[in-house]
């Protein structure tokens, strides 16, 4: 059960950070980048976790690929499977079937620096309240 309300506080505030993000960044977003931000933000919880002694260099490196492939995966599914049309970088340099691309992965490896340690402070922060309940 403790697992389970973990995941669902990691999902609400990885998915609400994504898409304020995308708000900010693109003046929209769809629900799926909610979902997306959820299951992003837990995989922050567990690199900082499993890789607790790594450098953060390291551990935003392993972000970036895990949130590269994840957007991959969406992209996909809801720009090409479904023609959501959510995002199209196929004008961007370096870029993967419009789905993913270089710049983009690059700029989630900036955020990764912020949000790895986030996500650490709340794994300690809600390891740490268990132990007062």
């Amino acid at each position: 059960m403790k697992g389970i309300k973990n995941f669902l506080i990691f999902f609400l505030i990885g998915g609400t950070g994504y898409a304020l993000i995308e708000i900010l960044w693109r003046g929209k977003t769809h629900w799926s980048m909610f979902t997306l931000g959820g299951i992003c933000f837990n995989a922050f919880g567990k690199i900082a976790k499993i890789f607790n002694n790594m450098c953060l260099l390291y551990k935003s490196l392993i972000a970036v690929f895990f949130i590269t492939s994840a957007e991959l995966i969406y992209g996909l599914i809801f720009n090409i499977l479904l023609k959501k049309e959510i995002w199209d970088y196929s004008s961007i340099p370096f870029n993967f079937k419009g789905q993913i691309c270089l710049l983009y992965s690059c700029f989630w490896w900036f955020l990764s620096l912020f949000f790895i340690p986030l996500a650490n402070k709340l794994n300690n922060n809600l390891q740490n309240h268990k132990k007062v309940l």
